[in-house]
């Protein structure tokens, strides 16, 4: 099998794709999560903590040589803090979602038919079988 056969029917493959259509929508809902953090919550919640913006939130790290005409270097921690409270609404939204999938796996697995009788339990069901045709035997 060539290379390229090979890459095929690994490319083809029907988790493969699924997994990469999570991705791309993994990757979409990522972006929605982060405008609303940073669109939606953090600018009223930034307001009721005195007018300020989270991601402006920085320290100088360099604040003799900035004195001097030199670029300032900072430390982002306002950014940090957007980007964990993205992690966090994200975070709460997978485990939603996988919590939901595992109840209507649940639900599935409960609406599914029940498992074949075991072998031990199809000779007892003959065995009760045969002594109710004995008693309705004896009693004719």
């Amino acid at each position: 099998m060539s290379l390229i056969q090979e890459f095929k029917s690994f490319a083809l493959r029907g988790n493969m794709v699924d997994m990469a259509v999570g991705v791309i929508i993994g990757g979409a809902f990522g972006k929605i999560v982060s405008s609303f953090v940073n669109d939606v919550l953090m600018p009223p919640l930034g307001m009721l903590l005195g007018h300020t913006d989270f991601s402006s939130f920085s320290v100088v790290l360099n604040p003799h040589k900035v004195a001097e005409g030199a670029a300032a270097v900072t430390w982002n921690y306002g950014a940090f803090i957007q980007s964990c409270v993205d992690f966090m609404i994200l975070a709460a939204c997978v485990f939603l979602l996988v919590k939901l999938l595992s109840m209507a796996r649940k639900s599935e697995k409960e609406k599914a038919a029940p498992p074949a009788p075991s072998k031990e339990e199809v000779l007892l069901t003959q065995i009760r079988d045969l002594l109710q045709e004995q008693n309705e035997m004896r009693k004719n």
